[in-house]
């Protein structure tokens, strides 16, 4: 899918000073204010800025270089990267966040008028308006220091030492990758840049070297960091093995442990120390255990007068406060169907379906990551909630065979909230053919992805009766960023 930048939008949006017009595809297109003065905006610069789109190739994403960008200071340049709406009021983000939805829905409106599927409310309405309401988007609570998991790694700084620890610029392919210290950015907490400072400065005390590139040796890696609400905080210490004997490593992690519990590492405070060896990018704790080094093996969470265990490699949404206003939101969205049956599909942790437990008859979920499961029913035992089954395995796997006995429920709402990949057709497929679903509540990220795909098949030709969206309610998770969670509710 591609979204195109109107010309009435960016005419706006330089009118009143933005740097950053819109968020296309993915893809943040900015312009200049020194290069393309109010008066030069015309409908020839939107299409040209349409035409490059036109032409991405799939999985690419086309950047219009900003000039000058390379006279930035490195500081400003990773914020840009990460944060690149760092430099707005916040009031403006949440209206480009707004225009960015409003852009991804409308391409699903007009694909559901086309198909006869649905119908603009009114004939003297414009193409630009969606065939559904998109409620204004609900803003984050705190807007700094916000993440509770930030992941750090291991690279070659600007001053040329390997041993720097903070995130990349620069590309593999490029071969201009530079390590860039993350202290300055907004959304990043104070004890998540202490730990990756003192991580820092013990790698840079070990004996052997970072690990950069697997084939040209070294160990230590990246370092993940979890904290809660209360301050506890939780490190991941990543390690290759190499040809290191377990005697060896055994030395490192001795060293790792005494650091960070009785040397200049203690200022962290950390309540948990884990250790992951492992020769891979992505390791699970299924392929390579967490080893607990030092401390508690879990941190908890509270969520809505909830509480919740996080393991090393748990799903838990970075912004806690914002989750709140996102479960909230599914609540009130759910309204209170006490006799309903609610799927949750790709549940991870089991927070949604514990968080609706009170207000449905049961809570089936479905989770692919064994351990998340694990953490799921050790949650619900937590906070006493006995009408929820957690079952762990593929969705597109476990649903076809669910949904037989649950045809003759008097209701059935499914909440899914998958990753960026989407739901597997099967799982649609399934859904679409138990008359029994008459509401889907979709939570995403990238709506703008492989959840445009799964929005089309709910509603278009599919065997079994198609659903057709309700409401649309975007929830800022990330301020700073170009990101936000939209929720939408499907009915039939």
């Amino acid at each position: 899918m591609i979204i195109m930048p109107m010309l009435h939008d960016v005419q706006r949006v330089l009118s009143s000073g933005w740097k950053y017009v819109s968020h296309c595809g993915g893809s943040l297109w900015r312009i200049t204010i020194c290069t393309l003065a109010k008066n030069e905006v015309t409908s020839g610069h939107v299409q040209k800025l349409r035409k490059g789109l036109s032409n991405r190739k799939k999985g690419n994403i086309i950047h219009q270089k900003l000039p000058g960008n390379e006279k930035l200071s490195w500081e400003d340049r990773l914020a840009d990267a990460v944060t690149p709406l760092w430099h707005l009021s916040y009031g403006k983000q949440l209206h480009l966040k707004q225009l960015q939805q409003h852009r991804i829905l409308l391409e699903m409106s007009d694909l559901l008028v086309k198909d006869g599927i649905s119908r603009r409310p009114s004939l003297h309405l414009s193409r630009d308006d969606l065939s559904f309401p998109l409620m204004p988007i609900k803003p984050s609570p705190v807007r700094y220091g916000y993440r509770n998991k930030s992941t750090f790694s291991v690279n070659v700084g600007v001053d040329g030492n390997p041993k720097t620890v903070g995130f990349y610029l620069g590309s593999g392919k490029g071969k201009n990758i530079v390590c860039i210290s993350g202290n300055h950015l907004l959304n990043m907490p104070v004890k998540h840049k202490m730990v990756a400072k003192c991580y820092e400065e013990f790698i840079r005390l070990s004996p052997v070297d970072p690990c950069i590139l697997f084939h040209e040796g070294g160990h230590w890696r990246e370092v993940t960091v979890r904290t809660n609400s209360v301050g506890n905080t939780m490190a991941i210490v990543h390690f290759h093995p190499q040809k290191l004997t377990e005697m060896e490593i055994c030395v490192h992690k001795r060293a790792l442990v005494d650091y960070f519990t009785n040397g200049p590492g203690a200022v962290c405070a950390l309540d948990s120390l884990y250790f992951q060896e492992t020769s891979m990018t992505r390791c699970s704790n299924e392929d390579s255990p967490y080893q607990l080094l030092h401390g508690k093996s879990h941190i908890y969470e509270e969520v809505l007068g909830r509480k919740f265990r996080i393991s090393p490699d748990a799903f838990f949404q970075v912004n806690t406060e914002a989750a709140e206003v996102l479960y909230h939101t599914v609540g009130e969205l759910y309204l209170d169907r006490g006799q309903d049956t609610v799927l949750d599909v790709c549940s991870g942790t089991g927070v949604i379906g514990i968080i609706l437990s009170s207000k449905v008859k049961r809570v089936i979920a479905i989770e692919v990551v064994e351990q998340a499961v694990k953490d799921a029913k050790h949650n619900a035992s937590l906070n006493d909630v006995f009408n929820c089954e957690f079952l762990a395995g593929k969705a597109e796997v476990i649903l076809p065979q669910l949904m037989p006995s649950l045809k003759s429920e008097l209701g059935v709402t499914a909440v899914v909230n998958p990753s960026r990949a989407g739901l597997h057709y099967r799982v649609i497929r399934a859904l679409r053919s138990n008359p029994a679903v008459r509401r889907l509540i979709y939570i995403s990220c990238k709506p703008w992805g492989e959840a445009m795909r799964n929005f089309k098949e709910l509603c278009c030709s599919f065997p079994g009766e198609p659903f057709r969206p309700t409401v649309a309610v975007p929830v800022d998770m990330f301020p700073h960023t170009t990101h936000c969670e939209l929720v939408i509710v499907f009915e039939r």
